[in-house]
């Protein structure tokens, strides 16, 4: 999802310059939205993953 968001914001840079002001602002916006949601993601999965860890360790 990191892909997507850097993807999109490189549109949206070239958008820009090239003066599609609308598109460019709408690409950015989309980008902001994905790139929140894969770290909100990444971190419960971190999270997740630390305490199935925890559990793990404790059985051995």
């Amino acid at each position: 999802m990191y892909s997507w968001a850097i993807t999109l914001a490189i549109i949206a840079l070239i958008a820009a310059v090239l003066g599609f002001g609308g598109i460019a602002g709408a690409l950015a916006d989309i980008a902001l939205i994905i790139f929140v949601l894969a770290l909100i993601g990444t971190i419960i999965f971190f999270i997740l993953g630390w305490r199935a860890a925890k559990s793990i360790d404790k059985r051995l």
